[in-house]
């Protein structure tokens, strides 16, 4: 039996994941190195740390799953299997945070990728954080919800 890579989802996401590589330049290893250089960054930060500390205590579970998370933005590897707007719903942050987030970001990104890849994680958060800060005010009523 022939698969093309139009008919199987697994040859899709591969063929993906090796044209990304081959034009911009991300893979698995700088997924990682972004991952484990932006949370260490985190964790230290006077605004972001707070919110880190209380909710994550095992780093070596959170990091792999972190790193599963931007594999499957970036790379549309289908490794994260999880609900980041559910995770993310009931913690105490606002439009400052996500600023400061997407700040860390780019500093991480710019520091530790190629041009090219940065400002793809760049553009990248940009649009998770937009949709993250809409699904949090709209829980809180910040902003009134779409009606139809």
């Amino acid at each position: 039996m022939d698969v093309s890579p139009d008919s199987d989802p697994h040859l899709r996401r591969a063929a993906y994941a090796a044209e990304v590589a081959a034009e911009i330049g991300i893979d698995e290893p700088m997924i990682a190195r972004l991952v484990h250089a932006f949370y260490g960054k985190l964790r230290s930060d006077a605004l972001l740390g707070p919110v880190f500390a209380a909710r994550v205590s095992d780093w070596d579970t959170h990091l792999p799953r972190m790193c599963a998370f931007w594999s499957s933005v970036a790379l549309m590897s289908g490794r994260y299997h999880g609900t980041p707007m559910r995770a993310h719903l009931s913690l105490p942050i606002g439009p400052e945070h996500f600023a400061r987030w997407l700040a860390v970001w780019r500093e991480t990104a710019e520091a530790e990728c190629p041009p090219a890849a940065a400002s793809r994680f760049i553009a990248l958060a940009g649009r998770i954080a937009e949709s993250l800060a809409m699904g949090i005010a709209v829980r809180n009523d910040a902003v009134p919800a779409a009606r139809t």
